[in-house]
């Protein structure tokens, strides 16, 4: 109950009542773009990740096209074998080598995208 001398009461709200409200930045996010340590934390571990996977295709690659030339020098008789007429050697190393490259090419990118989408989960959970 208000006396005619006491103020009357008055709503105050915001002139900008429509506008969008900013986005919740994840803790994680907001610790690497501040570059705080434990963002230098996650990072390091993302690079980690990709390393190793980098090491293990690498890795791969080098054991089974490095083995190829072992092959030659350990079986004499792959020197001087023909597949359809042509030797096997160059068929090895004209026609055979390059799906192996393609199929570690392919192994790379799709872990190495299933590290990145895991890390953002991860860090926009945080």
């Amino acid at each position: 109950m208000s006396t005619p001398d006491s103020p009357r009461r008055v709503r105050v709200t915001s002139p900008r009542r429509t506008a969008t409200r900013r986005p919740v930045i994840p803790t994680g996010t907001r610790e690497i773009d501040e570059q705080t340590r434990l963002g230098e934390i996650y990072m390091h571990s993302l690079i980690q990740s990709q390393l190793r996977l980098t090491l293990a295709v690498i890795a791969g690659a080098v054991v089974i096209l490095g083995g190829i030339p072992l092959l030659f020098a350990l079986v004499p008789a792959t020197r001087t074998l023909s597949v359809l007429g042509l030797p096997l050697p160059w068929v090895i190393l004209g026609i055979v080598v390059y799906p192996v490259v393609y199929v570690a090419a392919r192994v790379y990118v799709r872990n190495a995208e299933r590290i990145e989408a895991e890390f953002t989960e991860f860090v926009g959970r945080r």
